[in-house]
């Protein structure tokens, strides 16, 4: 039937159709051959990933990495804080591991490595918001039952966009201009927008008592300077130094996460301890990230 040769179709069999009602098969229509060319379709939908096949493997990369990274914060972050037991402990925790990837590292990612280290730096956001609304979640809500963290995974928006846009990019699934244009331009407003919610930390903080206090630069000097230090060694060791890694290694080392705060009012937590804590790192990061990042592009 694809081929439209009938010499196979005796009389016989032709009667034998017609008798059934089943004649109008034989017939090689547009029908048909669309069905035929939709099934292979359909079977070669793997294609476009072997065409994009670096773009995969580094993918993939990108998330071993980005669980490497946030691990050593962690393990690093759990064993400063193993004796500690005040009522700071949560945040300082929680403000340690986290960093504010998206604000403060997609516009430096996006300048450095163009939209490949985007795609990369996706990777990482996708397991550091899974990580924040599980091990974070309970960390501050001191809240170890599954279900509820379960539910405040579910309900975060930004998992399922990343999905989506990560099959859509790897699978060239073309987007109808009426959608795409709109879409880019809010993507292009997300620098803007994270360098006016960073200002607007900077200004709510009272800059005098964060410098004072002696527990925020604590705080301030493991989040911008030891877990940096020790990831950067364990990369340099391991011989970590494609893009990916450089990609990964610069949204490890941003300021702490702006959802500190939040969630520091949430959950009745040091409102000052934790706000000051996301306004100093920020404000040591416009010296730490450049820093970092020729280092990183010299690996």
């Amino acid at each position: 039937m694809t081929a439209g040769d009938r010499s196979g179709i005796t009389p016989e069999l032709r009667a034998a159709y017609s008798r059934s009602g089943l004649s109008h098969l034989l017939a090689v229509s547009g029908l048909h051959t669309g069905i035929v060319f939709a099934l292979v379709n359909l079977l070669l939908w793997w294609l476009p990933l072997l065409r994009r096949g670096h773009l995969l493997r580094n993918l993939l990369a990108a998330f071993g990495l980005s669980i490497l990274t946030i691990a050593l914060g962690t393990v690093l972050t759990l064993a400063l804080t193993a004796r500690r037991k005040d009522s700071r402990t949560p945040i300082y925790r929680f403000a340690c591991i986290f960093s504010n990837a998206a604000y403060m590292g997609f516009p430096l990612i996006s300048a450095l490595f163009g939209s490949e280290g985007l795609l990369y730096a996706s990777a990482y956001v996708t397991v550091f918001n899974i990580l924040l609304w599980t091990m974070g979640y309970g960390f501050v809500s001191g809240s170890s039952d599954p279900k509820e963290v379960l539910h405040s995974l579910l309900h975060t928006p930004v998992l399922y966009a990343m999905v989506i846009g990560l099959c859509i990019y790897l699978l060239q699934i073309p987007v109808p201009q009426l959608i795409a244009q709109p879409l880019e331009l809010m993507a292009n407003m997300t620098t803007p927008l994270s360098m006016v919610i960073t200002g607007m930390l900077l200004a709510a903080g009272d800059l005098g008592c964060i410098v004072r206090s002696k527990p925020v630069w604590k705080l301030a000097a493991v989040r911008m300077l030891l877990i940096p230090a020790v990831c950067l060694a364990v990369f340099g060791l391991l011989g970590f130094r494609s893009m990916t890694a450089q990609v990964v290694l610069l949204l490890e080392c941003c300021p702490s996460a702006a959802i500190t705060s939040v969630f520091a009012v949430q959950f009745g937590h040091d409102e000052s301890f934790a706000a000051g804590s996301v306004v100093l790192t920020t404000l040591l990061s416009i010296v730490a990230l450049p820093l970092c990042a020729l280092v990183v592009t010299l690996l």
